[in-house]
């Protein structure tokens, strides 16, 4: 009985075997396997060469990754579907277990060479290597991908920018007769489909509106389709950080003009505020985008600003130097030290000639002497008629130079305010723009 148990044990396993299917023996297999056999990817899939292979195209936005002013580049997230029919890749499910679709390798199959015009890199994009087919032939190649296109970025109004990008779809070398585009679903329903968008970023995204149209080039006709991704900027961060400190600063300096124009501090007081606004300038420089096509409002009133604080420090420093120069030259006019007039030019007499009285030749003398004094006395009041006249004068154009200091530090004063009040206008009117969008 031993020997008999080595047969028993290869029966079981010849029925076990031939109970289950094996790879080469299912109906995948074989369905693969006869589409692919005979199929060449380098021939258009149609039968008819005459009839063009219609690519219907989808396009989804997941995320606006970066927007980059200065080198004028927008990165995105978005899904893009294609779906073609291919008439040599179609078969009858009821002969195949009732296979309905499969899945294909993108690699030995015919696909479309379409790409984004406006694509100068391509990051971070998943190889999807498999198409799904079903048994009509048609295909659908469903694929993430992150572009990175370039795009005229607008950033004048900045932060209540909104941004208009397109993504322009079309083949490279089939012209319109070999291979057309359409939409896979309706335009409206592209233009305000938002749910795969994450609204969790600095952007929102508004619409994408989408167009059809035949480019003409020497070389043929080249269908196209063009998506316009409409992007806006959420501000509070930007308002938070850069408006509110910045104009808290001018009102500061603003109210620097309530001090007295003549007052030393006031110097100081304006010296602090342009170094702090000075220091708040380079730490927010990199906040605000830049570009070589246009300049942001924001940085144009920053500019402003900065032109008025160094403008009214200059006005006050000439104003308390005239001051200054008036002052000294008060403290300087030799009104007390007249030249000549010395306790040594005085006429000095013997003790004897005091004690013995006055003679006759020392009074000649002394007529002689007093004479010459009046005549000293007069030539000095003469020059001290002059003197005044020259500092009344002075004191007249210092005045007038004082008067004009003083109005010119009026009419800063309403610079600060006119340059102000427009600001705000100009933030009204920009935020209304962009609540209405």
């Amino acid at each position: 009985m031993a020997p008999l148990w080595p047969c028993i044990l290869v029966a079981i396993s010849g029925i076990l075997a031939t109970g289950t299917p094996q790879p080469r023996n299912s109906a995948l297999h074989h369905l693969t396997k006869q589409l692919l056999q005979k199929y060449h990817k380098e021939v258009r899939p149609v039968r008819d060469w005459s009839e063009a292979t219609l690519v219907n195209l989808d396009l989804f936005v997941h995320a606006i990754l970066d927007v980059d002013a200065q080198n004028q580049k927008l990165k995105t997230s978005v899904w893009y579907r294609e779906v073609w029919n291919d008439e040599f890749l179609s078969w009858n499910s009821s002969m195949f277990d009732e296979i309905r679709e499969i899945s294909l390798p993108l690699s030995a199959i015919w696909a479309p060479d379409i790409i984004i015009n406006e694509c100068v890199d391509i990051e971070r994009s998943p190889d999807l290597p498999y198409v799904y087919v079903n048994s009509s032939g048609t295909i659908r190649n469903s694929k993430p991908i992150q572009v990175v296109s370039a795009c005229s970025l607008e950033i004048y109004a900045f932060p209540f920018d909104v941004q208009n990008c397109s993504l322009t779809f079309n083949s490279i070398l089939h012209t319109v007769e070999d291979v057309d585009l359409a939409f896979l679903r309706s335009r409206e329903d592209i233009k305000h489909d938002k749910k795969a968008f994450l609204n969790d970023s600095e952007w929102e995204l508004l619409s994408i509106s989408s167009t059809y149209q035949i480019l003409q080039k020497s070389t043929g006709n080249f269908a196209q389709i063009q998506f316009n991704v409409v992007i806006r900027r959420h501000p509070l961060v930007y308002v938070v950080r850069l408006l509110i400190p910045s104009i808290f600063l001018m009102l500061v300096d603003l109210g620097s003009f309530y001090l007295p124009p003549n007052c030393r501090a006031r110097i100081v007081f304006k010296t602090n505020v342009l170094v702090g606004y000075t220091i708040f300038r380079v730490n927010m420089s990199n906040e605000v985008p830049g570009s070589t096509a246009s300049t942001p409002l924001i940085g144009v009133f920053f500019t402003v600003c900065m032109a008025l604080l160094v403008l009214s420090l200059s006005k006050s420093v000439l104003l308390i130097r005239c001051l200054c120069d008036e002052w000294h030259g008060g403290q300087e006019r030799p009104l007390l030290c007249l030249p000549g007039y010395t306790d040594a030019d005085e006429p000095r007499m013997e003790p004897r000639a005091q004690r013995a009285g006055v003679t006759e030749s020392s009074i000649c003398q002394e007529h002689q002497d007093q004479s010459g004094t009046l005549k000293e006395v007069w030539s000095q009041l003469h020059s001290i008629n002059n003197y005044l006249q020259t500092q009344d004068q002075m004191a007249r154009q210092e005045t007038e130079w004082l008067a004009l200091l003083y109005r010119f530090d009026l009419l800063l004063f309403r610079s600060y305010l006119v340059v102000l009040g427009l600001y705000a206008i100009t933030l009204c009117s920009l935020w209304a723009l962009w609540s209405g969008l």
